[in-house]
């Protein structure tokens, strides 16, 4: 059950009474204009506010007492759509994905049959050198399940518009399809256009008395091929919209070994409770989130917070469900379960932000609504006209059947999703994944780059940045004894330290007594000397004051600094940071040159922001930090009610909701599922140039694709008169129209010259 209830408290008089929300499944649309229909009734309905996502397939309903879900569903479906409450969270995240698996595998499979088949009747008929004796039966053959069972949807979405007083572009395809493979049957089966060697002439001239003799089987096949692709496309862009929910719901531990009476058992993870104690070993995610009660170690939590260092926690400290365990042997007891841990949470925020209406409808659909109906009624006209002034039923419906064909949104629907497959498909090769059309829209408005630090503009791995000897000690004789007892730990900056130091001086030797002390370091015997390392100010006591001076420089510097020594003396400081990637500042310089003030956020300190901001040409005015995950969201949200159109680069988890609520969200490849999926825009390489590249293709094709549109639109309007006025027959309009289509695949294929 996914609807929520505020607290019923007794409610003084003449105040509201407490609402409730329900998330809707709703199913059947079609186009944005059934999302406005469906959200018009229910929106109708006494004390309901209700916003509908086409694009999610959801609907968002708030409702007062006396409305029950069960009347919003009923409400829905007397609309002519069907409607249902979504699974509990995992099983939808998990569930839903492959229950709508079929849906579009039977739309594929539809439109290779309908393209195969319609292929041959197109080039019969278009080609006269084709046509051999009874070729015309040939081509009912193959356009007649082409038009039946193709066309099946359009038809079967018609009749339910039809019913509620409706039009859509679903109306128009099933007219002008029907109204075509109609005038064919009954020219094949009661005109002329059935007998032996009957040919089918390419001609520009208009003939009026040839209707008994002139099949459009061709247009029938041909525009059911061509529609089905545009929503073939579309059903794989929408199939993608709850994709960052089930990542995150993944991104969780599966399994868990709980404590039962002093024994290990391995339990699936739902099944934790409040209070139950379960073991996390180094290289496994916390199950959900608790308290230590027993073991120490350093858990990456980079996925949640983006903090680059791993946090140290022993008994006593808190830790997030999801997050890794990169040491020691740990005994947690929870104290959250299920929706609410922090991991639910940043899922529940993801929803919301996808659940969101959306600010631009597709051009397309805008269009149809208005121009369906009128074609509808020109067609009627055109019909009522001819066979007034003339009494010829035959040029009539010819001429009105030429109207419906030269009307058919072929090029209309084909706009958006054939720029959308060049543009994504050089997008590809050039490490850039577009998701879908509504996504271009933004890139136009969009002035500000939220930009998160962790894995985006730096690498996310610890590196060793600085050595700073004490007088009589060298860098060298450092290196090799603090690396080495360094090696033997698992700890992020220990394996820093260690790395570094065999980068610069080679093999190191062998730690022997090692000891880990909980959040304060490492000590161990390395070549006959006791050596530690870390934060342990009760062995060195107070440093040195040039020691002290560099730990104190490394750290305004936003660098992790260690003190490291031997024989109870400090004998040198060592800073560690997260590395800045090469490519950074180069790609800040790109994103300015576009017209974007670049923001930095991030869950580090400021320091170690500020750093960063100055290291690759960011002010320091627009540093963002010590922000939570959940935080990440609201900031980007402010940046909004500021006015600013923001643009939300990111690659972790907790970013993924940022991402979702931006007006465009860039997620980097190298990041994790939940922030791929819950960007608009993946950068493949992890590279954050690309970042740049991928606004300005998607703005090219954004311009392409309303190029098309004005293409389409327009062909439409200059040539419905042509076609009224009896200038066009049926096979002129369907070559027309098929050029308009030819045009709109020509133009989109431009996008694969861009560099």
């Amino acid at each position: 059950m996914t609807s929520t209830t505020a607290p019923e408290a007794p409610a003084a008089a003449g105040q509201p009474a407490a609402h409730s929300e329900v998330e809707l499944l709703i199913g059947g649309m079609t186009c944005a204009s059934c999302a406005a229909r469906v959200e018009k009734k229910l929106n109708r309905m006494e004390g309901v506010t209700a916003t509908v996502n086409y694009a999610t397939e959801k609907a968002r309903v708030t409702y007062p007492p006396g409305v029950e879900v069960a009347d919003l569903i009923t409400t829905v479906v007397k609309t002519g759509y069907t409607a249902e409450e979504p699974a509990p969270p995992r099983q939808d995240a998990e569930e839903s994905a492959s229950a709508r698996d079929p849906e579009t595998a039977a739309l594929r499979t539809r439109l290779i049959v309908s393209a195969l088949l319609a292929l041959p009747v197109v080039l019969m008929a278009m080609i006269p050198r084709l046509q051999f004796d009874h070729w015309q039966w040939l081509s009912l053959t193959l356009a007649a399940p082409v038009v039946v069972w193709g066309a099946a949807p359009f038809h079967r979405a018609a009749g339910t518009n039809l019913r509620h007083g409706a039009a859509t572009m679903d109306t128009l395809v099933s007219v002008g399809t029907l109204a075509a493979f109609g005038w064919s049957l009954w020219a094949l089966f009661l005109g002329d256009a059935g007998e032996p060697g009957m040919r089918h002439p390419f001609e520009l001239t208009v003939s009026r008395a040839d209707g008994a003799s002139a099949i459009y089987l061709e247009v029938a096949a041909g525009v059911t091929a061509f529609i089905l692709l545009g929503r073939y496309l579309e059903a794989r862009s929408k199939r993608r919209a709850g994709a960052a929910l089930r990542a995150l719901m993944e991104l969780g531990a599966k399994d868990v070994t709980v404590l039962r009476e002093g024994r290990e058992v391995r339990v699936p993870a739902e099944r934790l409770a409040v209070g139950d104690r379960f073991v996390v070993r180094p290289g496994e995610k916390v199950a959900t989130d608790g308290t230590v009660v027993e073991g120490s170690s350093a858990v990456d939590a980079s996925m949640l917070t983006g903090e680059s260092v791993p946090v140290d926690v022993t008994v006593g400290d808190t830790v997030t469900g999801a997050t890794v365990n990169a040491g020691g042997r740990l005994v947690v007891e929870a104290t959250r379960i299920g929706a609410d841990t922090q991991l639910a949470r940043m899922a529940k925020l993801v929803e919301d932000a996808q659940t969101g209406k959306a600010q631009v409808q597709r051009l397309a659909d805008r269009i149809a609504g208005v121009f369906v109906p009128v074609v509808l009624l020109i067609a009627a006209a055109t019909f009522g006209l001819w066979l007034g002034n003339t009494g010829d039923t035959v040029a009539a419906f010819t001429a009105a059947v030429a109207v419906l064909i030269i009307a058919c949104p072929c090029a209309l629907g084909l706009a958006t999703p054939t720029a959308l497959m060049v543009g994504t498909g050089r997008g590809a090769q050039l490490g850039i994944l577009i998701k879908g059309p509504e996504v271009l829209e933004s890139t136009r408005r969009v002035d500000t780059v939220v930009l998160d630090k962790t894995g985006t503009v730096t690498t996310g791995r610890m590196s060793l940045r600085a050595v700073h000897a004490a007088e009589g000690t060298d860098d060298e004789e450092l290196l090799r004894l603090a690396g080495a007892l360094e090696h033997a730990s698992e700890h992020p900056v220990a394996r820093a330290v260690a790395a570094g130091a065999e980068e610069r001086v080679g093999a190191l030797p062998r730690a022997e007594h090692f000891e880990n002390v909980p959040g304060r370091g490492v000590r161990g015997r390395v070549e006959g000397r006791e050596v530690a390392v870390g934060r342990l100010s009760e062995v060195f006591g107070e440093l040195p004051p040039e020691l002290a001076r560099a730990k104190e420089d490394a750290e305004r510097a936003g660098h992790t600094a260690v003190v490291a020594g031997w024989d109870g003396v400090a004998r040198g400081v060592l800073a560690v940071a997260d590395t800045v990637k090469e490519t950074s500042a180069e790609a800040v310089r790109e994103l300015r040159a576009l017209g974007l003030t670049p923001v930095l956020l991030t869950g580090d300190n400021r320091a170690v922001a500020e750093a960063v901001a100055r290291t690759v040409g960011i002010d320091e005015d627009r540093v963002i930090a010590e922000v939570l995950p959940e935080d990440k969201a609201d900031v980007v949200r402010r940046l909004q009610q500021e006015g600013r159109s923001v643009a939300m680069v990111g690659d972790g988890v907790n970013d993924a909701a940022a991402l979702a609520v931006a007006d465009l969200g860039l997620s980097l490849g190298t990041g994790t599922d939940a922030a791929i999926e819950a960007g608009d825009l993946t950068l493949v390489r992890g590279d954050l140039r690309v970042a740049a590249d991928a606004i300005r293709l998607s703005r090219r094709t954004l311009s392409t694709i309303k190029g098309n549109l004005v293409w389409a639109f327009g062909y439409n309007v200059a040539a419905l008169p042509l076609a009224a006025a009896g200038l066009l027959n049926p096979m002129i309009a369907g070559a027309a129209m098929a050029f308009s289509s030819v045009f709109v695949v020509t133009n989109s294929l431009r996008l694969r010259s861009f560099h």
